[in-house]
């Protein structure tokens, strides 16, 4: 054998190099030298100088074999090939001769490689040639015990990590930056989590935030101070636990709260960052994994003798590069994978940037993903383990559509990459690659949107997946924009049978591998919080995690949220506040500034501020706290809601003074389920029961009986069959043509759409379910089937409807060419020949059956195309008025000579370099689309939620004005506003749309000023202008309009409506959504209502409030939220009246003391007082009630009362301090004159009548009774009795078991009580509040 190197630059032309040692495998290929050897620089030249030489050879089977897989050449066989080698031998032999200058570059290439590599050196020591790849086996088994193999070649397994040095290096992301992906490998820089947190504390942020939150109120802040000042000993009255415990209580309760909450929000978060995942884990080949690859036998030609080796002549070794192909698929020597797969189940939370997810039907993705492969659930099997000729049928077959006709029809690849070009689904839904996903959670839209995976991914093994690197743009918040490529490393070692190669000319001189890549769109993404909705299984890389998600940063930051009624309370105290200040000042003037003894007057006006502290009771906060959960609970409790959760338990009384409310449509309003409700077929219309006459006509019209004889086919119905009608039936000319006009127009929906048919598996029956882009098409179809026709096939190439009552074929047609729906031409068609069962050539033929276009589109644009009529319009029009979404259907007879030339002239404006779409779409507008037969128009319904008309009415009437935000599209939306009665009916809508001039803009807003009746119509693009170039006119002119819809709106664009209202309006924000999209908006309103959607949670955790239906709103705001404010209120003012009325007899007890600052009640009296004589029987009003649940939904207008604040206004305010200072002087004025200026009897009977005035001026405010309010009355009555002989130190227990004391008392008490309730009782009849006419009713 020889002992010359493989090859030998010098001699190119030697027969000896082009000989079968181009198939022998060297080592150095499979892993190339790496710097992680200790040898020196020079040694390391030296080295790989004589390993180049070696191992540089270029397998020149590669080289002849690249150009069968070239894309362009897979139509050529082996006899092709050897008919070029002639014109190729020579180019060859120049690429081998080059060889050596590249050798440079080569050393470059190494270099560079073997950075990336940790495989040691390998010896150096010269190898013999090996003739045969058995003795390349085996030489490597031998080399097994002298050197230390690659890594890849080991016998274990190991997982693919970085070097340790460079995760070491690890750094941070700049999230402002670009990223490289590597796929199913660590990443070398750092990127976030992927958790999603609706928290809005950390565990570090919590006390000093809601601290700030709380001393920010001056509220708090006085009775801090207060607090605070008992610190110092001249200041200190009474006990330092009567100012300090309650302030700490209300604080603590109130921390306590939001502790609680936003515990509640984490619990709820990892629940969803728990939801498990399955992730692919790649680990490397072992040794053990190589003998899969062994080659079982030798090549022919390795048989015979070795003399011919050294013959001039070169045999023709085709047969053995044929033979070699061949045993790929078989027992031969396959290419090694360049790593294992495995699978792991991960959680949401634990998911990083270049993990690879199996994803299956009706998961949520948990991150924004790049698609790298997708197949249906059918083929599972087929793809998880690869087909043993699966090689082979990659390097020789061609799969190819038999043209029509060759001359005048385009091929089918060429009418599948004109549709690829346009980015529409194929035919075939379920064809390579694609998959459907539902975007209503991230953008609102109900269509389903397509997503590919990249060509250069789909045909990869999953084995190959850690080759691929992706390169991504910034983290973005635009979730219809995405840019980036995928690139495809070089496989180590041998070639790559995954990806075809570039034909042998293309190739570097060098025989280096050429990184290869593909760019990535929109088309290749789904994001987070997205569904898959395809019946496929769809393995995603991830490539942003957690905050850099679409879905998240078009999310705001939670915020907390502080109620209306807190800031009125705020507004009240820092009055009381001045009202202190102002008596203290005048107390110690009245006294004097010079007429000191021992104590500066400033001390004295300290004093009594603390004294007079009462006033701002701090007990206000406990009450009204305490109110708020009570509120919460009834909410949570009450099974007309069921399943409604408090969130936020700080703003209940929020939900009664809302006057806006914004609300999302998808999921929210509707249900995104469409339904066929109505057909028109030109002279009769059929809805509801009437749809059974529609089923027998097609039961008599696609009656396919079975052929006598078993061997001919079935007879299909094509549209120019005559329709049969039922021998046992009257049948008139006129109940023939209705029943012909009702086939056709059934047999066009069944035709015209993009819908595709899938089986699957429910509790062991098969149910055919149908998968489209647009929900609208799905309706037609399933109606379609339910009246008996239905869809049992579709693929790229034809059609096939079958009868539902018979069971058997009846239509099958071949697809011609589709045209899918689009925004701007909103219509779609489909030319198809139909195939009447008498066919007998398998091959198809453009001349053996009718050729018919069918369009359907919106009456807008149809009613050109169609031919002309006198129904069309009329009938559009009542459907709109119902919200129903028509469409209008059409089709077209064409002879095969015109459509010929149709295909002729579409193919030519399709490859077009300038204007392409409108040469392609005057082509089909001049030879298509004129005089369309009219067939019919349909009614598709978006099923509305329960009960939503009744509640959009009621919430109306309440004095709500409601605007409508969705990410759909404008006809949908106006659809919507109708059928839900958003719009009433006669009510003109004003629509504006795509505006991008600012007269325009300025013309649409005049009008609008002077139509303020209208409903205005709007579309994202032109608000986003109006809210640049009109912002104050525009939101000046919209809030005074009874209904708004604004459709196309991003997540970021709806939050920003809801904080421009709030600004200008400064009025209370309702926000409701059930979507991902919808949380920015929830979250800036000022109570934001989540519905727990079919598809998604993340509108509900974001939400204050979280309910099942739309309906449970009504409830929530007319009698939940209206009983909390009303009830707050009233608490509010009598806790604030109690305070008061304590501080007005300290005040007169001042006066007559000579103006001293002294206590009159000390230490237990003062906090008993505010809690056990007083507390119950105040805090009981939360039971309140004015009307019962029935009369607040009979009339919302008195929910319309509350939006004016009277229930707590400056007006009631004053009347209760009015009242006070009434009061409060009587019962201490009286007390001292009966009795003693100071002394324990006066204390007794003014203590004692005001807590007796307190329990009966609550007793005036009830409205509706409750047992709880009389026991809590009885019960704090009895408990001050039992507890007056404990009181012996502030009162003269003597004196009050006499008369005297008790005809004092009642005295007292009936001069303070007697004048405001006969003041209330005159109020009542000279201006009776509503509660009271609505009773009365």
């Amino acid at each position: 054998m020889s002992s010359r190197p493989l090859h030998q630059p010098e001699d190119p032309n030697s027969p000896a190099d082009d000989s079968d040692s181009d198939l022998d495998l060297d080592i150095q290929e499979l892993d190339p030298i790496t710097t992680s050897s200790p040898a020196s620089r020079e040694g390391y030249q030296d080295r790989y100088t004589r390993d180049e030489r070696r191992s540089a050879h270029i397998p020149l089977r590669n080289l002849r074999m690249g150009g069968l897989r070239g894309p362009g050449n897979r139509n050529r066989g082996y006899g092709d090939l050897g008919r070029r080698r002639d014109t190729e031998s020579e180019d060859l032999r120049g690429l081998l001769a080059d060889e050596h200058d590249g050798r440079s570059s080569r050393d470059d290439e190494a270099r560079s490689r073997s950075a990336q590599d940790d495989a040691p050196l390998l010896s150096s020591r010269d190898r013999k040639r090996r003739p045969s790849m058995d003795a390349a086996i085996s030489s490597m088994s031998r080399l097994s015990s002298r050197v230390r193999l690659p890594s890849f070649l080991s016998s274990s397994s190991a997982s693919i990590a970085l070097p340790a040095d460079n995760e070491s290096k690890e750094e941070e992301h700049d999230p402002a930056s670009s990223r490289t992906v590597s796929i199913g490998m660590p990443q070398a820089t750092r990127f976030p989590p992927n958790a999603v947190s609706n928290a809005k504390y950390t565990p570090f942020s919590f006390l000093p935030r809601t601290l700030y939150n709380e001393f920010s109120f001056f509220f708090n802040m006085y009775f801090l101070l207060v607090a605070l000042s008992q610190a110092i000993p001249a200041l200190r009255i009474g006990y330092l636990s009567t100012y300090i415990v309650p302030l700490a209580g209300v604080l603590a309760i109130t921390l306590g709260k939001e502790a609680y909450d936003d515990i509640d929000r984490r619990r709820r978060d990892s629940e969803a960052n728990s939801e498990g995942y399955t992730v692919l884990v790649f680990d490397r080949m072992g040794m053990g994994d190589v003998d899969r690859y062994r080659a079982k036998r030798k090549l022919k030609s390795m048989t015979k003798s070795k003399s011919k080796r050294n013959s001039l002549v070169q045999p023709d070794r085709l047969s053995d590069i044929q033979e070699e192909e061949n045993s790929l698929g078989g027992t031969g020597l396959r290419a090694s994978p360049t790593s294992s797969v495995r699978e792991v189940t991960k959680k949401a939370r634990d998911l990083k940037v270049g993990d690879v997810l199996k994803l299956n039907k009706d998961q949520r993705l948990p991150a924004d993903v790049v698609i790298l492969k997708s197949y249906t659930n059918e083929t599972t099997s087929d793809q998880d383990i690869p087909s043993e000729h699966e090689d082979e049928e990659l390097l020789l077959d061609t799969v190819s559509d038999s043209p029509l006709d060759k001359s005048n029809e385009p091929a089918d690849d060429e009418r599948e990459s004109t549709s690829k070009a346009s980015n529409t689904p194929s035919a075939d839904a379920t064809g390579v690659g694609e998959t459907f996903i539902r975007t209503d959670q991230l953008d609102g839209e109900t269509d389903w949107k397509l997503r590919l995976g990249s060509p250069l991914t789909q045909q990869l093994e999953p084995a190959e997946f850690t080759r691929l690197r992706i390169v991504a743009g910034k983290p973005d918040k635009k979730v219809n924009e995405f840019l980036g490529t995928v690139e495809l490393l070089p496989k180590r070692g041998g070639y790559d049978t995954d990806v075809p190669k570039p034909d042998p000319v293309g190739e570097a001189p060098d025989g280096s591998s050429e990184n290869e890549s593909a760019p990535l769109t929109i088309d290749n993404t789904a994001w987070a919080n997205t569904i898959l909705a395809s019946n496929a299984t769809t393995l995603a890389a991830v490539i942003y995690t957690g905050p850099q998600t679409r879905s998240a940063l078009s999310t705001s930051a939670s915020r907390s949220k502080t109620g209306l009624l807190e800031y009125e309370i705020n507004s009240l105290t820092k009055i009381l506040c001045a009202l202190t200040l102002t008596l203290s000042i005048v107390l110690v003037a009245l006294e004097g500034f010079e007429h000191v003894a021992g104590v500066a007057w400033y001390v004295k006006i300290m004093r009594f501020l603390v004294l007079f502290s009462t006033i701002v009771p701090i007990s206000l906060r406990v009450n009204l706290d305490m109110g708020k959960t009570v509120y919460s609970s009834f909410i949570q409790k009450d099974h007309g809601i069921e399943g409604a959760v408090v969130r936020t338990s700080t703003i209940p009384e929020e939900l009664g003074r809302i006057e806006y409310l914004l609300s999302d449509k998808t999921g929210t309003l509707t249900q995104n389920e469409m339904e066929m409700k109505k057909i028109h077929v030109g002279t009769v219309s059929y809805a509801n029961e009437a749809m059974d006459e529609v089923a027998s006509y097609i039961k008599q019209g696609f009656s396919v009986s079975a052929p006598t004889d078993a061997s001919q086919p079935s007879v299909l119905i094509t549209p120019s069959s005559t329709f049969a009608v039922s021998t046992t039936s009257t049948a008139t000319r006129t109940r023939r043509e209705i029943g012909s006009r009702v086939r056709d127009v059934v047999l066009a929906l069944g035709i015209c759409h993009n819908v595709t048919p899938t089986m699957e598996e429910e509790n062991g029956e098969t149910i055919t379910s149908y998968q489209a882009s647009s929900p609208d098409e799905i309706a037609i179809v399933k109606w379609t089937e339910a009246v008996g026709l239905r869809l049992i096939h579709r693929d790229r190439k034809g059609m096939l409807l079958e009868s539902v009552e018979t069971g058997r074929p009846a239509v099958r047609v071949r697809i011609l060419e589709v045209f899918p729906f689009t925004s701007e031409g909103k219509r779609m068609g489909i030319i198809v020949q139909f195939l009447d069962g008498t066919e007998t050539s398998p091959v198809p033929n453009i001349d053996a059956g009718e050729i018919w276009f069918f369009q359907k589109g919106a009456d807008t644009v149809m009613t050109s195309i169609v031919a002309s009529n006198d129904w069309l319009d009329e009938e559009t029009a009542n459907m709109a008025r119902e919200g129903l979404r028509t469409l209008v259907v059409g089709r077209k007879k064409m002879p095969v000579a015109q459509y010929k030339e149709f295909a002729s002239q579409y193919r030519e404006a399709s490859v077009s370099l300038n204007n392409r779409d409108t040469g392609m779409a005057n082509v089909v507008a001049h030879y298509l689309e004129k005089d369309l037969e009219l067939l019919g128009v349909t009614g598709v319904e978006d099923k509305l939620q329960k009960d939503v008309k009744p509640s959009l009415e009621l919430l109306r009437n309440a004095g709500i004005k409601i605007w409508m935000l969705t990410g759909d599209k404008v006809e949908t939306a106006r659809c919507v506003a109708v059928s839900a009665k958003l719009v009433a009916r006669g009510q003109y809508i004003h629509t504006i749309a795509k505006l991008k001039r600012k007269d325009e803009a300025q013309d649409h807003l005049d009008f609008l000023r002077s139509k303020t009746d209208s409903c205005l119509l709007i579309d994202g693009e032109s608000l986003s202008f109006f809210l640049t170039h009109f912002r104050n006119d525009f939101i000046s002119m919209a809030v005074k309009l009874p209904t708004v819809v604004a459709c196309r709106c991003s997540p970021t664009q709806k939050a920003d409506v809801a904080l421009l209202i709030r600004e200008y309006t400064k009025k209370r924000i309702c926000c409701i959504g059930d979507g991902g999209n919808d949380v920015s908006m929830i979250q800036a309103a000022d109570v934001g209502v989540g519905i727990v959607g079919k598809e998604g949670r993340q509108a509900s955790l974001a939400a204050d409030f979280s309910i099942t239906q739309f309906c449970h709103l009504t409830k929530l705001l007319v009698w939940h939220g209206r009983n909390s404010y009303k009830r707050s209120a009233k608490l509010a003012q009598f806790v604030i009246h109690r305070g008061l009325i304590i501080s007005v007899c300290q005040t007169m007890y001042s006066i007559a003391i000579k103006f001293e600052p002294e206590g009159l009640y000390k230490d237990w009296l003062l906090v008993g007082y505010a809690t056990v004589y007083t507390m119950a029987p105040v805090f009981s009003l939360v039971l309140d009630r004015d009307v019962d649940e029935k009369l607040a939904n009979l009339y919302p207008e008195l929910y319309k009362e509350l939006t004016t604040g009277d229930s707590l206004s400056y007006k009631t305010f004053f009347i209760w301090v009015l009242v006070s200072i009434y009061q409060g002087g009587i019962i201490q004025g009286c007390s001292q004159l009966l009795t003693e200026v100071d002394g324990p009897r006066m204390v007794a009977v003014s203590f004692t009548v005001l807590v007796l005035n307190e329990l009966i001026m609550v007793a005036f405010e009830i409205t509706t009774w409750h047992p709880i309010m009389i026991f809590s009355l009885v019960g704090t009555l009895l408990v001050y009795v039992g507890s007056i002989p404990f009181l012996g130190g502030y009162f003269d227990l003597k004196f009050m078991l006499t008369p005297g004391f008790f005809w004092r008392v009642a005295a007292i008490g009936a001069i303070s009580l007697i004048p405001p309730y006969l003041f209330k009782l005159a109020r009542r009849a000279y201006k009776p509040p509503s509660y009271r006419k609505v009773q009365g009713i």
